[in-house]
């Protein structure tokens, strides 16, 4: 039979936000929180933009053809966090670029094709690591 662990709140010992968990193997540890995505979204690019689905999210800026932000509701405690931002091929591919980041989230994440041009898909997600304040 399997265990159900059902509870509210998770503290570690050492610090109430210090949960490490180890590895499959049994060799490595990760800490739980550093490990967390704080902020995702998955979004429509083109025309007015908008979530689908999302996560500690505050608001999209549209910044342009292509350029959008992100904010977030919680902030990160600098602007030294993750961020990754990807989104569906027009053309042969699409790339990403993270351009400016800040405390708040992503200022500014363009999407360009092949050609290479900015272009708005209809698809796009970003997803942020770091410490909250």
């Amino acid at each position: 039979m399997a265990s159900i662990l059902k509870v509210d709140e998770l503290q570690g010992i050492v610090s109430a936000g210090d949960i490490t968990v180890t590895s499959e193997g049994g060799s490595a540890t990760q800490s739980l929180q550093q490990g967390l995505a704080k902020c995702w979204v998955n979004f429509n690019g083109q025309g007015t933009i908008a979530a689908r689905d999302s996560f500690n999210l505050s608001s999209l800026d549209d910044n342009g053809t292509g350029d959008y932000g992100v904010n977030m509701s919680s902030v990160f405690s600098s602007a030294n966090h993750s961020a990754h931002g990807t989104c569906d091929a027009v053309g042969n591919y699409s790339n990403v670029e993270i351009n400016s980041v800040a405390a708040s989230g992503i200022d500014s994440m363009r999407c360009w094709n092949d050609n290479p041009a900015t272009i708005d898909p209809s698809l796009v997600f970003a997803t942020m690591h770091g410490d909250l304040a």
